[in-house]
């Protein structure tokens, strides 16, 4: 008898995704933009039911001034049949120092500062991303795959 194994495929508990978004910096936004879908990777920082990312003025995010509803992905693959992966339903918001919040816009600096220090200063590694943004996490679920016995 030849013993087969199956992948399982399950949600993650809530605890486990949010681990998988604390441990990871990199994913995927996907977003409508003129009657379609499209997705950019971007590097985030997860703090406090939020997702914080910046980007450069003029990019085709900008888009999503009109169409604030996004997902993020974030994955964690070992193999064909053992991988992790979270998404994040939520509402962008873009923080600009001059026209909105000023506390916000310094709490987004301060959390992303926390991954790269040299964000926003002369030491920053892509000073053209200069708009920075917050999603916040209307919902969150993660599905995970291994296989079982």
């Amino acid at each position: 008898m030849t013993n087969h194994r199956r992948a399982e495929i399950s949600e993650m508990p809530p605890g486990e995704s949010l681990a998988l978004l604390e441990r990871n910096h990199v994913g995927r936004l996907a977003f409508t933009l003129h009657d379609r879908v499209d997705i950019e990777p971007m590097s985030y920082v997860h703090d406090d039911g939020s997702l914080y990312m910046r980007t450069s003025l003029g990019t085709k995010l900008e888009t999503v001034h009109h169409h604030p509803f996004v997902a993020f992905e974030v994955g964690e693959i070992e193999g064909r049949f053992d991988w992790r992966s979270v998404v994040v339903h939520g509402t962008i918001y873009f923080l600009d120092p001059m026209h909105g919040d000023r506390t916000a816009y310094e709490r987004a600096v301060t959390v992303l500062r926390s991954l790269d220090p040299g964000a926003f200063t002369g030491e920053d590694a892509a000073p053209h991303r200069q708009s920075p943004f917050r999603i916040y996490a209307n919902e969150i679920s993660g599905r995970r795959s291994r296989f079982g016995s």
